[in-house]
């Protein structure tokens, strides 16, 4: 084979393998950490379990008063959505002890499972959270679609899973 023809050869092989290695970074990059939570109760929820559902994982604190205050509208919102495919995951933060976590989950009466995260672990999964509230909200197939630091915004939330499950409004 002459060099003209191997180079012809090779220079569309390059630029595939390399059109091929950025579609693997960038659809890589928002997928979800692989991750399992154990919630207050003892019950091991994977990540992969979750799929085909709208996930939101919730990063909150019993001592972070925004974390408390959208607690309501956290219930309502699942209430609303559970039975549609949605499921909601609210991981106390590591320095939160796990009698405040369980205390206010019970009072509360919080439908939607509760995780702890005893070593910070996923915290750090999901690209290291250090403030509360902080919320990812993942697609059904695994990829996180937004991700918010502060309170959510519930408007927007309930119309993208309007959207995202097909509900009629």
């Amino acid at each position: 084979m002459s060099s003209f023809n191997a180079r012809k050869l090779l220079i569309p092989l390059v630029l595939l393998a390399l059109l091929g290695a950025l579609v693997f970074f960038v659809t890589d990059k928002n997928q979800a950490p692989d991750v399992k939570f154990t919630t207050i109760t003892g019950q091991e929820i994977g990540m992969q379990d979750l799929r085909g559902k709208i996930v939101l994982v919730n990063f909150w604190a019993t001592t972070c008063s925004g974390c408390i205050a959208e607690m309501p509208k956290l219930i309502e919102t699942y209430n609303r959505y559970h039975k549609q495919g949605f499921e909601l995951v609210a991981v106390a933060m590591s320095y939160d002890p796990p009698s405040h976590v369980a205390n206010y989950s019970k009072k509360n009466g919080l439908p939607f499972p509760v995780a702890l995260d005893l070593q910070g672990e996923l915290a750090t999964a999901f690209n290291d959270v250090k403030l509360t509230p902080t919320a990812f909200v993942i697609d059904k197939n695994g990829r996180i679609v937004r991700n918010v630091v502060g309170e959510l915004d519930f408007k927007a939330l309930h119309a993208m899973l309007d959207e995202q499950l097909g509900r009629k409004i």
